[in-house]
């Protein structure tokens, strides 16, 4: 709690001295932010009829997490930045992120030792080339300098980032600082996306941006093991390459976005058949672990403001389920939608209020392993008795200074964790998040 504290202070310090330094007006040749995140979650006790080595324990469970972010920036030349974050994390997940597949903390890792540690986040270059000479004045923001940027461009990123920082965005359902917390609602939970445990991954991303439409290519880095933070470099033999369109448009003069988005991943990865079939009443996945097994999917996901403090979001994603999950979480089909409103209507304009649902599910194939009692690296209950996983999240977040810092009370209702009407519950999860930014 008083490293919480003393990271709050600073949050607010640095931007009054930011705020004094920086003219908004005026193209910026560095930019430097922070961010602080601590969320507490309390699960009550619930009954099941068994539990398996990565089932959601059935006891009473309260955990925190924190999370504390530098972003630096600095411009080099025209169209030319460097980009670095050094990042603190700690605490856990529910049952250490296990036993539910659209688990309820964005903010937590599946990592054994829940202290708190230092690590690089990002550092990346990025070039931007412009196609037209209008342009548009770009606010001084997390990773992102004040300046006036042409509205059509090309740009390429290299180094280490985090994909969902480029990919299948959302106005109103994809950052867990701030909106919903549950991984199937930040992003589609059936796109595995590349990432150590982390969430971060070495890439190079290629992007053509106008002003209704948009374009991106990554090809990145996965880990040596599932879960692992440790990159595989052999990237003839491993490696994930996603594709993004993005089509921004108006209806009834209010603004909306489509997004289409395709991704296959190759690795050292295990199928869930080849497991049964060496071995049928206790498969271990990593036993059919080899180069040349691969995982594609597709995700579609829409925003659309509906009145000035009204919007809405639907996701819906899907992959080919035969080889086991690398990065993110046990998912193979995703359908998701939810509105947000901000407190216009009662004098608090950045205070917001959001409500969404979440339905997952799983291929044959990987229903099959986990009946025969087979373990991934988030799901296992030793058996499986098929249901789709059920989620409900909603939250109130309260600004408590000036869009800076914002207090969230949130509750989740999951029903079938880990897809086991077995263990249907249902959870409740109740949230509290201070998050605090500059």
């Amino acid at each position: 709690m008083r490293l919480t504290i003393i990271l709050l202070v600073f949050n607010i310090t640095a931007n009054r001295l930011y705020a004094q330094t920086t003219d908004s007006l005026k193209n910026d040749w560095f930019s430097i932010h922070a961010q602080t995140t601590v969320i507490n979650q309390f699960k009550p006790a619930f009954s099941a009829k068994y539990s398996g080595e990565n089932s959601l324990i059935t006891q009473c469970e309260n955990k925190e997490s924190i999370t504390s972010t530098l972003f630096a920036g600095l411009k080099l030349w025209r169209g030319a930045c460097i980009f670095i974050n050094p990042e603190m994390a700690g605490g856990e997940g529910l049952s250490g992120a296990k036993g539910i597949a659209a688990a309820t903390n964005g903010e937590s890792f599946r990592i054994g030792d829940p202290a708190p540690q230092i690590y690089l986040a990002r550092i990346f270059y990025r070039q931007l080339f412009s196609l037209n000479k209008k342009t548009l004045y770009q606010q001084n923001d997390l990773n992102q300098l004040g300046e006036s940027i042409p509205t059509k461009y090309i740009a390429f990123t290299i180094g280490k980032i985090g994909a969902t920082d480029y990919f299948d965005d959302n106005k109103f359902s994809h950052d867990p600082r701030t909106q919903f917390m549950s991984w199937a609602l930040m992003d589609n939970g059936a796109w595995d996306y590349p990432a150590n445990t982390r969430g971060y991954t070495p890439s190079f991303v290629l992007e053509y941006v106008s002003p209704q439409h948009e374009v991106r290519y990554q090809v990145s880095l996965v880990p040596l093991e599932a879960n692992g933070n440790t990159m595989n470099w052999n990237i003839s033999k491993a490696s994930s390459h996603t594709i993004e369109y993005t089509h921004r448009y108006k209806l009834k003069n209010q603004e909306g976005a489509f997004r289409l988005l395709a991704f296959y991943t190759t690795c050292n990865m295990g199928n869930y058949q080849q497991s049964i079939a060496l071995n049928p009443t206790a498969p271990v996945i990593e036993n059919s672990r080899k180069y040349g097994n691969s995982k594609f999917g597709f995700g579609v996901n829409a925003e659309q403001q509906i009145m000035d403090d009204l919007g809405c979001f639907f996701r819906a994603s899907w992959n080919n389920g035969k080889s086991e999950t690398w990065a993110f979480t046990e998912i193979d089909q995703s359908l998701s939608a939810g509105f947000s409103i901000t407190g216009l209507r009662w004098k608090r304009t950045a205070d917001n209020i959001g409500l969404a649902y979440v339905a997952s599910g799983i291929s044959n194939a990987h229903k099959d392993y986990l009946k025969a009692g087979g373990y991934g690296f988030i799901l296992g209950d030793g058996k499986l008795n098929y249901a789709c996983e059920h989620l409900l999240e909603i939250y109130y977040s309260a600004d408590l200074y000036n869009g800076h810092i914002f207090l969230t009370g949130a509750y989740q209702l999951v029903v079938n964790p880990g897809y086991n009407k077995d263990r249907q519950g249902p959870v409740n999860v109740f949230s509290v998040r201070l998050h605090a930014s500059i």
